[in-house]
Parts: C-alpha cells; structure tokens; sequence
C-alpha cells in the first residue's frame, strides 16, 4: 500500500497504517514515520500529506548528512573514468582511418583538452537537473542541493563548477576546506551556496 505509513510507536516499526487509521492515533509532530518510496524515516511535520491531515506546520528538513571531500574526489575519478574510456573509444575508431604514425599520436593527443571540458558540462547540466548529480556521485549516492535542501538552478550549477577555479587554483587547499567546515563545505560550495550530501533523506 503505497498511501500507507510505517510508524515508530515506542521505538519500534509498527504498521503499516492507512491515513485514516494515523488520524486517530494521537500521533505528535515528531514522530518518526515512512512511506512506501522513501528511504529513510522522517518526522510527521516534515511531511506535506501529514501535516494537512494532523494539522501540524509543515516544517522543511534540513540536510544532516554530508559528503566529505574524498568521497567527492572519488566520484570525479569515476566521471573521468567514464569520459576517459568515450574518449579512448572515439579516438581510436577515428585513428584507425589514418595510416602515418605521427598524425595518430597527434590526434589523440590534440583532443585531451576535451576531456576536462566534457567533465564540466557534465558537471553543469547532471547537478542542475533531477538526478541532482554526476554518475560518479549517483554511483556514490551524493547529491547536489542547495543550501535550504533544494534543488540548484542552471546557472547556479554553473557558477559552481567555475567557483571551483578557485578550490584549485589555490593548490587544492580550496578543496581541503572542507574537511575543516561542519557543512563539508569546500570553497565553491560556499560561494555557490551549495552543500553535498548523502542520499539518505532527499
């Protein structure tokens, strides 16, 4: 039953229980309830469809769990691995039509510059859209969002990825950032006023 919620009574799972059967359980807005698609608990006042049925404030929740930048470097190799391997791909169906050994040295080389610029875009349009993330971080389960837990716009999803000229051009340290911030935040991410997060309670 999709419509229905497992409810936390006492501290165990109980359920689950119909809308119907939730209004008369006395339920406060704290208590830790789930849905058939969610996946994790979450507090009644969290929830829109609670909250119009028990009268409670709707009450947005605030991302708790934060990715650190290791795990962030990690998901950026997987990109690269990705692009990488298009790349090598590409690249030879196209230098197995040329015969002189220099021209394919030099078109395999010539292309690199592509690379760090299909990762940005990657960066760009994957952030701004509803997967919220790269391959890399879906693979990892990190997401992009701002800092109020929504989702970033296009144009904030790019001043992001070139904030991140900073983080890098100041010898990584802009990245190393974050592992002294409580939110994990690295320097783009503070300028871009983003946080990325575990996928856990989004």
């Amino acid at each position: 039953m999709e419509d229905a919620y497992i409810v936390v009574i006492q501290g165990k799972p109980q359920g689950p229980f119909s809308l119907t059967e939730m209004k008369s359980m006395n339920l406060t807005e704290d208590t830790f309830v789930k849905k058939g698609g969610m996946s994790d608990y979450k507090e009644a006042h969290e929830i829109p469809e609670l909250c119009e049925l028990l009268g409670f404030q709707l009450t947005k929740a605030e991302a708790q769990y934060f990715a650190s930048p290791d795990v962030r470097l990690l998901a950026a190799l997987i990109d690269y691995g990705i692009i990488l391997t298009f790349y090598l791909v590409i690249v030879l169906t196209v230098v197995s039509f040329v015969e002189t050994q220099y021209l394919k040295v030099a078109i395999t080389l010539s292309f690199l510059p592509v690379i760090p610029f299909a990762k940005f875009l990657m960066n760009v349009f994957m952030e701004a859209s509803n997967r919220r993330g790269t391959f890399g971080k879906s693979l990892l389960g990190i997401k992009v969002i701002r800092e109020d837990a929504g989702k970033i716009s296009l144009s904030q999803s790019f001043l992001r990825n070139v904030y991140k000229l900073l983080s890098t051009l100041s010898l990584g340290i802009g990245y190393i950032a974050g592992f002294f911030n409580r939110k994990q935040q690295c320097w783009h991410d503070r300028l871009a006023k983003t946080l990325v997060v575990k996928d856990r309670l989004l």
